[in-house]
């Protein structure tokens, strides 16, 4: 019986091993996306995604191109397109990502947990296997929910760096507008001198299109439908409806700024009044026992020496 205990050990240790090599060395892998104007911006994809993508081509193209998941797969592309990853990965690498994380590196966690611990009663081990089935089963959901989670996190922070970054373009591109300079023009000093970021890119993009011979309203209604975030769609609508009645952009421009700005503030009073909501519960699960602990904590222990417990 030590013996088995030992190889198994042995074969969770050099598991182990060999995951985190490969984990090392993936981490060092740098990826990149290429903008509409030709350069090559880095992304980061996390270690598991990018551990499980080369064995997406072996999952059946049955099952990732298959009729019942086309509704999933334009929702999947909407999000890559959104998060910035058009192109770097495919709607069928995310379908067979969900089948390859559970099966694949959760079912090894799985067994690397019961051959680390085979005997360990109530805990991760034979009697786990036994009378405990659910816990493996939530480990498997777990990492079937990962590239899902993933992709809403990518698009909510790039939305984030959008909401931060419009306003002050919006100024600037209205500045431009309003000191006799063209829409294209403004765009492009905008793209030029600016570090490029999620909405550089998408001004890029822009500028892009319209050069290839898309008309602006065409443009703009794209970069609306590819970011999908409201304060965009706001300010193209604006923009399409002043374009449409033949009036000044630079007016237009200017009102979009200051109501992104006063939603950006809304948004951030809201938050404000929220933080003392958020703040009860760790106050009263940790700060109040941990005040009662080093005030009290004395006390009761000299209290506990002397016998009077």
């Amino acid at each position: 019986m030590d013996w088995e205990i030992i190889v198994s050990s042995g074969l969770a240790f050099l598991a182990a091993v060999a995951i985190a090599w490969v984990a090392t060395r993936t981490a060092r892998q740098v990826t990149y996306v290429t903008l509409a104007d030709g350069r090559r911006q880095e992304r980061s994809l996390p270690i598991l995604i990018r551990m499980m993508l080369p064995f997406c081509a072996f999952v059946p193209q049955s099952i990732t191109g298959a009729r019942a998941f086309e509704a999933s797969r334009e929702r999947i592309n909407r999000r890559l397109v959104a998060g910035g990853y058009e192109g770097m990965v495919h709607p069928q690498e995310i379908i067979a990502l969900r089948v390859l994380m559970p099966l694949g590196l959760g079912m090894l966690f799985c067994l690397l947990l019961y051959f680390a611990f085979p005997q360990m009663p109530g805990g991760l081990g034979a009697a786990m296997v036994e009378r405990q089935f659910f816990i493996y089963f939530l480990i498997l959901v777990l990492f079937g929910v990962i590239p899902d989670g993933w992709l809403k996190k990518s698009v909510k922070r790039r939305h984030k760096s959008i909401e931060r970054a419009l306003p002050f373009v919006l100024d600037l591109l209205t500045l431009s507008v309003e000191s006799g300079l063209d829409f294209m023009t403004g765009i492009h000093r905008i793209i030029e001198f600016r570090a490029i970021d999620p909405l550089g890119e998408e001004l890029i993009r822009v500028f892009r299109e319209i050069q290839v011979g898309r008309t602006r309203k065409e443009a703009l209604q794209n970069l609306s439908t590819r970011v999908g975030h409201p304060d965009i769609r706001s300010v193209t609508s604006a923009l399409v409806q002043a374009d449409e009645l033949g009036t000044g952009i630079g007016h237009a421009l200017r009102i979009q700024a200051e109501q992104i700005r006063t939603k950006r503030f809304q948004r951030a009073e809201k938050l404000g009044n929220e933080a003392p909501v958020k703040l009860l519960f760790p106050l009263v699960a940790f700060i109040f026992p941990a005040v009662f602990l080093v005030l009290l904590g004395p006390v009761i222990f000299q209290m506990w020496i002397q016998g009077g417990f």
